[in-house]
């Protein structure tokens, strides 16, 4: 079946989740953390889909914010700074990552071709309102689906079954695209067709299912989407 419905990750696959980081480590007075950020940034994502997959499992969901702020609390006592306006600083830059380059022209191009376009993420309706206004997406995007209508964390099949209650699609139509194979392997598990955008050039998770397609970044997807 033709593929009708786009719909992408946020973090780390439209927007840029090292950007916080790196803007405070260029930042006058930031020395210490700037001969660390790398490390941080990593640690820092690491924990805060660690923190998702625990709640998952144990039943104990609270919205992407609050784990967002714990895993940061984590990663910056774990690296040695106990430092307010520090935590304060790049938890307000969260709100504000910046796109990918390619996201604003692949978004348009989707539309153009008369597919929908949307974004399906752990993130809080606040936190992806604040991304996508920052970003300047939402002109090309129909829709933008958070866990918190479903009150449980990727990858819970119920929170891929909140793009077929939206639009009103099978799950072939659809070309999921994410950052994280974890994600993507259970998207196509679910029935999705799928992409991973491998930004790192890491290997593929050995997970029961694997990713349909692999890109380097989000440049290819309209034609692909145009061809399947």
């Amino acid at each position: 079946m033709p593929i009708t419905t786009c719909i992408f990750d946020a973090y780390g696959t439209l927007f840029d989740v090292a950007a916080a980081a790196r803007q405070v480590a260029a930042e006058p007075g930031r020395e210490a953390f700037a001969a660390k950020w790398p490390e941080i940034a990593k640690t820092w994502r690491d924990k805060q889909l660690g923190y998702t997959w625990l709640r998952a499992i144990a039943d104990a969901h609270t919205d992407f914010w609050q784990v967002t702020q714990d895993a940061l609390d984590y990663t910056l006592e774990a690296n040695g700074f106990d430092d307010e306006s520090l935590r304060e600083r790049l938890l307000a830059l969260y709100w504000e990552l910046g796109a990918f380059p390619e996201v604003p022209n692949v978004l348009a191009r989707l539309q153009g071709a008369g597919m929908f376009t949307g974004i399906l993420s752990n993130g809080s309706p606040e936190m992806l309102d604040g991304a996508v206004d920052s970003a300047g997406l939402a002109q090309w995007l129909d829709v933008v689906l958070s866990v918190e209508d479903v009150g449980v964390f990727k990858p819970h099949r119920w929170v891929y079954d909140l793009v077929g209650t939206h639009f009103g699609c099978e799950p072939d139509e659809v070309l999921f695209v994410s950052s994280n194979g974890w994600d993507v392997a259970h998207a196509a598990g679910y029935g999705f067709q799928t992409v991973w955008v491998n930004r790192a050039g890491d290997p593929v998770d050995r997970l029961d299912w694997k990713p349909g397609y692999i890109l380097t970044d989000l440049t290819g997807i309209p034609d692909l989407a145009a061809e399947l």
